[in-house]
């Protein structure tokens, strides 16, 4: 029996043994962190909150918007230019679906995006469960406007009794991928970064996703205009030169490396959409966080204030928000219910048992590792006992 596994716990790179979260999908693919690495992010999570950052967005509900907060601009992100710079295997649920939330997983967010451990005493708050089934009122995208960092904020209402009865019969069909289907993404290189070069474009990525160049002029040339996640346009020429011949960004290219301040290792993607538009979007490098602004909060408060608000929240069958970082966070922490029963309800795993699931690898693509399951068990028996958070521990075959 052949499975795709959605998480895998933060880990040394290419280190044979891990834990997996227990979301089983036949069929389907799953999101790895062999690549990930801690940066900042927003770990909070407050009581239906709005974020006052200076940043775009989308609501993606039916729900009526909120009123304007001051230095937001609201308007509508383009999903699949966001869902793009989130990373290959990163689909955000659907407003108006149930969820399943995880605490713990939310907690391993704020250890990501600080760099550090819980080092002080974290109380225990018994009326919140390991995993918290809620609906899902509100997602809205955001990016922030100084770093292009792509973040997710979403309401959440925990379930009544009865409500949590009907959980286990979701009547959502699974989430269809968000992912664009004509881009491509290049790891950037010194010379790509460098103020007097240009930018190299594999020859199939642009064939395949510029506008066709005239070979009749000499060079062929055009220019290009392409959109980033905040509307903005940007100008390059793109020109076909050189021993041997390649496709290259020259003009504009500069300008763009230095307003975004774009260093090699970090990525760049161009999308093609079905509207004749390209979009232009970055991946940057992830870079643990040395020295924290006064202005953060500890990591020991954030674990305790998300924990607090969530627990009032399962308590009190209140709204919530989280917000959720998929280039920070080692995996997604609120999950399709219809995703959660299949894996749960309907996946038999057992020790010794082989699987197959998708990871996101270095140079920004997506790659199939199998492997064999080696235990089943909590990964944090005394706070999270009988959760399904990481609770299947596998060898996977590099």
């Amino acid at each position: 029996m052949w499975m795709a596994s959605s998480f895998i716990r933060s880990c040394p790179l290419y280190s044979p043994l891990h834990w997996v979260q227990r979301f089983c999908d036949c069929e389907g693919s799953g999101r790895g962190g062999l690549t990930r690495r801690p940066r900042r992010t927003r770990a909070s999570l407050s009581s239906d909150e709005s974020s006052s950052r200076s940043v775009k967005e989308c609501v993606c509900s039916t729900s009526p918007s909120p009123a304007p907060v001051e230095g937001v601009e609201k308007r509508c992100l383009n999903s699949e230019l966001w869902h793009a710079c989130a990373g290959p295997l990163v689909c955000l649920p659907t407003a108006g679906t149930r969820v399943v939330y995880f605490p713990q997983g939310h907690s391993e967010q704020v250890v990501a995006s600080t760099n550090k451990e819980v080092e002080g005493h974290i109380p225990n708050y018994p009326s919140l469960p390991p995993q918290l089934f809620c609906q899902l009122h509100k997602v809205t995208m955001h990016a922030d406007a100084e770093t292009d960092e792509v973040y997710a904020q979403m309401t959440l209402q925990p379930l009544n009794l009865q409500e949590q009865k009907d959980a286990y019969f979701p009547i959502e069909m699974d989430v269809l991928s968000k992912q664009p289907t004509n881009y491509f993404c290049k790891t950037l290189t010194a010379s790509d970064t460098s103020t007097h070069g240009g930018f190299s474009v594999p020859r199939r990525a642009a064939e395949k996703v510029f506008p066709p160049l005239d070979f009749s002029q000499q060079p062929p040339a055009q220019e290009l205009v392409a959109c980033d996640l905040h509307d903005v346009e940007w100008k390059f020429r793109h020109i076909y030169r050189g021993q041997p011949k390649r496709h290259l960004l020259t003009t504009g290219w500069s300008i763009f490396v230095s307003a975004k301040r774009l260093v090699a290792g970090d990525s760049v993607l161009f999308i093609w959409n079905e509207k004749n538009q390209l979009l232009l979007g970055i991946r940057r490098l992830n870079r643990p966080q040395t020295v924290m602004p006064s202005s953060f909060l500890s990591s020991d408060s954030m674990h305790i204030g998300l924990l607090a608000a969530a627990a009032h929240a399962a308590a009190t069958n209140s709204r919530f928000t989280v917000f959720y970082n998929p280039r920070a966070s080692p995996s997604e922490f609120v999950i399709p219910l219809s995703k959660y029963v299949k894996a749960v309800y309907h996946t038999r795993v057992s020790v010794g048992m082989r699987f197959r699931m998708l990871f996101e690898t270095e140079e920004c693509s997506v790659r199939r590792y199998m492997g064999t399951i080696t235990g089943i068990s909590d990964l944090d028996p005394v706070r999270w006992p009988n959760s399904h958070w990481r609770s299947v521990k596998v060898n996977l075959i590099l």
